[in-house]
């Protein structure tokens, strides 16, 4: 069957064949960056590089002619940039997916924002300069390898086309199932205290739909944690206090919790809540990496476990990997309600699949229905 045949019988949930490989076009304005790239992904032998374009312009004629599956996408380019070529690629070609590729810097960090909020599947970092250096290279293309295994199930089928949007369920479609009430220190299921959220690959875009659904008088705080490097977090902060009614800011140490406020953990650094003379506060550490992750998920869901015991509304939304797994048993096991995101509205469903497979989640949601169902958590 041909790439064009699958595309005609395509589902939102097309698959292509083990023998089949994902068709990728690499977007560079560097030669010397294209090259590199076309070698990371070459060395996989599910990945077949089926082009190579200079800008944006040339990356939408080449679309054209190619039909890839996948586009890295440089962010900084003349003529047409990263950004403008994700917005006109996402009106024309709606199924290609698209991972950018940015420069550590203020300028390429903050580009990268706007284009993963504008629906860019993920990213990954490369050295500024046209260069990369032999761990460089090696550190980017298991980043860029790993992104693509997941988007697109490299080890079982791939998932070559974006899943068609899901008509927003309504609640009575979607109730939340309440848990049985459990007890801890020998006191009965508490109303919940704190909104702890986890969240990676498709996170950005996920969270600017989510938190501008909360009302400004949300009544508890608000701790996030979403897989990304120091500066991409401090820009994301920024976008999502834009958008939403609440304050979204990076943590900090010492920073005191408070109704409303959104703390979102900086990169590099692990975020967990602790209890201090002057209340509840953020304390920031850079221990050893835990699922690959720093910051991580599971560190900061073990902490509020131990700050607020069942008192805790847990999300986990779309993610590579298991990232908060072991940190959602441990709220289960307390009776805090456990909410995941689903496949449909997932960018990849890792962290929030492993939640539902191992049957810790309350309620299975389309990324639309959390935040009702966040809010109908707050009467027990």
């Amino acid at each position: 069957m041909s790439i064009q045949d699958i595309v005609t019988s395509a589902t939102s949930q097309t698959s292509l064949s083990q023998q089949a490989a994902v068709r990728v076009l690499v977007v560079d304005d560097s030669i010397v960056i294209r090259q590199l790239v076309v070698k990371m992904l070459e060395s996989h032998p599910s990945i077949r590089v089926v082009g190579t374009a200079r800008n944006g312009l040339d990356a939408l004629e080449k679309i054209e002619q190619l039909h890839p599956n996948l586009v890295t996408l440089d962010v900084e380019m003349p003529e047409l940039d990263g950004l403008g070529t994700l917005k006109i690629l996402q009106q024309r070609f709606p199924r290609v997916r698209v991972i950018m590729c940015s420069s550590y810097t203020q300028r390429g960090a903050s580009v990268t924002i706007d284009a993963l909020l504008a629906g860019a599947d993920d990213y990954v970092t490369k050295q500024h300069g046209g260069k990369i250096s032999e761990g460089g290279f090696d550190r980017m293309k298991e980043d860029l390898i790993a992104k693509i295994k997941q988007i697109f199930d490299l080890d079982r089928q791939y998932q070559v086309f974006k899943s068609k949007p899901v008509p927003p369920m309504t609640a009575r479609e979607c109730p939340v199932k309440r848990p049985v009430p459990k007890r801890w220190n020998g006191a009965a299921r508490v109303a919940p205290k704190i909104l702890a959220i986890g969240v990676s690959t498709g996170g950005p875009t996920a969270l600017a739909e989510i938190l501008p659904s909360i009302p400004a008088d949300f009544p508890l705080p608000i701790v996030i944690v979403q897989h990304m490097p120091p500066l991409f977090t401090q820009l994301l902060a920024e976008r999502l206090t834009a958008l939403s009614k609440l304050n979204v800011v990076e943590g900090k140490d010492g920073m005191v919790l408070k109704p409303g406020r959104v703390i979102l953990a900086p990169g590099n650094f692990h975020m967990e809540v602790v209890r201090s003379v002057g209340g509840i506060q953020i304390a920031l550490n850079q221990n050893e990496q835990e699922n690959s992750c720093r910051p991580a998920v599971d560190v900061l869901f073990r902490s509020v476990a131990e700050v607020y015991g069942g008192a805790v509304i847990a999300t986990v939304l779309t993610g590579m990997g298991q990232d908060g797994l072991l940190g959602t048993r441990i709220l289960k096991d307390l009776g805090a309600s456990i909410l995941v995101q689903d496949k449909a509205t997932s960018v990849v469903w890792g962290m929030p699949g492993v939640i539902a497979d191992a049957q810790l989640a309350d309620a299975v949601l389309p990324l639309g229905q959390i935040v009702p169902n966040i809010l109908k958590c707050l009467y027990v």
